[in-house]
């Protein structure tokens, strides 16, 4: 027997199978069910025991679900408490799980049974006092299925209790980073061994207790979980001892990453001999290979950067795109080694990220053998089969957007806004998508259906979209540029060149370019304009006389961003390339969405009642038609197919292709 689960609003299924020996994630994969929330794409605030706010931190342990239901990203509600899923085993269903069609979203579930920090499920008050109890912005909670241990950030503490607890606004039995559970004062410049500014991160692991302490920018490590207020730490990393604050010089343009340095460390993890730390201001991941045992160990190895002393987010190239009037430039691959096109001299280009790059990283966690990381600010959860043991290393996978090059974020099932914490309970990896707030399950799965592989009429009608946000400040003079292509015509003997079109009042536009060669707009800044004078200047030489062969372009007014829109239906829109460019030292910036245009063909918010064909490889072992002159069955060949946990009915089954229709 074979299972297809597809989980909609999203165009990405996977087949479960009794045996998951050779399964693994997939990119673009779908979010199996949803916990906080009573449909995928809610977003609810109205704060209860199965609604969340936008909460950061999730952990696992004792057939658990802990969820930290506060955020430093700006997200709201930040309701100030932790939530306790207990038996979440009997609430979550496996995905193999054939439910009762009772509710719009059967696998949409979760009902909290204790609540930390708050006296009931509804209260969400800020906590400016501290005392046992009282949480305020605690924003990442761990536990080893014995103790509970939460980062109560606002208040500078790390509270824990010696028991799960079982009811509810349950006070802590010790506090570490104050001397009393009611204070909550900081040694200014000056940390000790038992002070805390800040902390964003724990965890425990084989007896020890760490801490992300992150406004003294180190990492803390307990030998000992602690029994008394006020404990003090045995080892710091990122600083050379227990005393000592390194600030940043933040008079400088960069600060100096080192390998034994942290800015701003958001989390601390291990695998038991791993260990892990989520260096945010650096840009990066530290891989400690074995447990640190003295005060300020160098790291081995760095995820997001090539090195140790590198730190800039997205650090995908160097330089800058070769464009008519700057043609003395060219970019140079860091971490992004595929080129997505060609620049003005026939240089090489790169995406603006890839698999390895990083930005602003906010969790890192190891199952054991694989690692992954929410990569917050590219809005993805990178997956890598192994521990990487080289720096630079490139994910193998990506939960969250459809590629290493799209950043797509919304709040469709397969699709995350700032991923902030992880958590992993031996089958399925729990994400919390602190934006959509709503914590997301990922399970592994056999790829056999492609993106984009469920298909209905609709399909061939939508259109791959994509935008240039234009950031900085305008200043005369300045030359902005987007260049447009396509890659299913433009072949290099073909394109005999780059057609350019610029303007400085925007009426001029391409004459007679040739679809198969990628067309430059540029827009030289006048002055007085603003940003939005730049994106409506850009707009308008795309669209001037007869347009770009390829897209229309759209002004966003309210994010200040070009938006472009393929021409061609459905999924050929795809193949549409767009790469952006400045002048040397303009004070403005272009960032493309993607290398491509995306999403066409792509009919993902289908409607109840659709029929759909479901295309890919291996779906079933028979081929088989359904008597349509009776009801459909939902079992067809030895095959069935659920949609948000419901098995739906069939009318063919074969294996490259089902025909399927959404539930009512």
């Amino acid at each position: 027997m074979k299972w297809i689960a597809a989980f909609f609003l999203a165009a990405s299924l996977l087949v479960f199978e009794r045996e998951a020996s050779a399964q693994g994630y997939t990119t673009g994969q779908a979010a199996r069910a949803v916990i906080g929330q009573p449909l995928f794409d809610a977003q609810n605030q109205n704060s209860s025991d199965t609604v969340i706010g936008s909460a950061a931190g999730v952990a696992y342990a004792a057939d658990t679900l802990f969820v930290a239901d506060a955020n430093r990203v700006q997200a709201l509600p930040v309701n100030h408490r932790v939530l306790l899923f207990k038996n979440l085993s009997q609430q979550l269903p496996t995905p193999t799980a054939e439910l009762v069609y009772k509710t719009v979203c059967p696998v949409c579930v979760g009902q909290a049974n204790v609540v930390l920090g708050q006296p009931d499920m509804t209260t969400t008050v800020e906590n400016d006092t501290a005392t046992r109890s009282s949480l305020r912005s605690p924003v990442a909670v761990a536990s080893d299925g014995i103790h509970v241990v939460v980062a109560d950030t606002d208040h500078n503490r790390v509270l824990i209790w010696n028991s799960i607890p079982v009811t509810n606004d349950q006070p802590a039995d010790v506090v570490v980073g104050q001397p009393n559970f009611q204070s909550t004062s900081i040694p200014g410049s000056t940390p000790t061994a038992a002070s805390l500014r800040a902390p964003q991160g724990v965890w425990i692991q084989n007896g020890k207790l760490y801490i992300a302490d992150t406004g003294y920018n180190r990492v803390l490590i307990y030998n000992h979980i602690p029994t008394a207020n006020g404990a003090s730490a045995d080892i710091a990393l990122g600083v050379p001892n227990l005393t000592t604050y390194v600030e940043p010089d933040l008079s400088k343009q960069t600060t100096s990453a080192t390998a034994s340095n942290l800015l701003n460390p958001v989390s601390v993890t291990s695998d038991g001999v791993h260990l892990f730390v989520t260096d945010l201001g650096y840009n990066r991941v530290l891989i400690w290979n074995g447990i640190p045992n003295t005060n300020g160990a160098p790291a081995n190895i760095v995820v997001g950067q090539p090195d140790l002393v590198s730190s800039a987010a997205n650090n995908a190239f160097s330089g800058q795109a070769a464009i008519s009037t700057v043609t003395n430039v060219k970019e140079a691959s860091v971490l992004c080694s595929v080129s997505n096109g060609v620049d003005y001299n026939d240089n090489p280009t790169y995406p603006n990220y890839c698999n390895a790059t990083l930005s602003f990283p906010r969790f890192a966690l190891s199952d054991g053998r694989r690692l992954f990381i929410a990569d917050g600010g590219n809005d993805r959860v990178l997956v890598f089969q192994q521990v990487p043991s080289q720096n630079g290393a490139s994910a193998d996978f990506i939960l969250g957007q459809i590629g290493g090059e799209v950043n797509q974020a919304s709040m469709a099932t397969d699709s995350l806004m700032t991923p902030s914490s992880l958590a992993w309970d031996g089958t399925n990896l729990y994400v919390a998508d602190t934006f959509n707030r709503r914590i997301t399950v990922y399970s592994v799965g056999a790829n056999t259906v492609p993106y984009s592989g469920v298909r209905n009429a609709a399909s061939l009608f939508i259109y791959a979209e994509g935008t240039v946000a234009v950031a900085g400040s305008a200043t005369a003079k300045d030359s902005v540029a987007i260049t447009i292509g396509n890659t299913a015509t433009n072949t290099g003997s073909a394109c005999t060149g780059t057609q350019t079109s610029s303007s400085t009042t925007a009426t001029t536009g391409p004459a007679n370019a040739p679809e198969n060669c990628g067309t430059t707009y540029t827009y030289t800044v006048q002055s007085g304009d603003t940003l939005l004078d730049v994106v409506n200047g850009l707009v308008a030489a795309i669209n001037a006389g007869n347009g770009d062969p390829n897209v229309f372009a759209f002004a966003d007014v309210s994010n200040n961003s070009v938006v472009l829109t393929a021409k061609s239906e459905g999924s050929n829109g795809n193949n549409v390339t767009y790469v952006t460019s400045v002048s040397t030292s303009a004070t403005e910036t272009l960032t493309a969405q993607g290398a491509t245009l995306t999403g066409g063909g792509d009919a993902s918010k289908v409607g109840p009642g659709t029929l759909v064909s479901v295309l890919g490889s291996n779906l079933s072992a028979n081929t088989a038609s359904a008597d349509t002159t009776k009801p459909l069955p939902t079992t067809l060949g030895g095959t069935q197919v659920f949609m948000n946990g419901v098995a739906v009915p069939l009318s063919f089954v074969s294996p490259s292709q089902i025909n399927a229709q959404v539930p009512w």
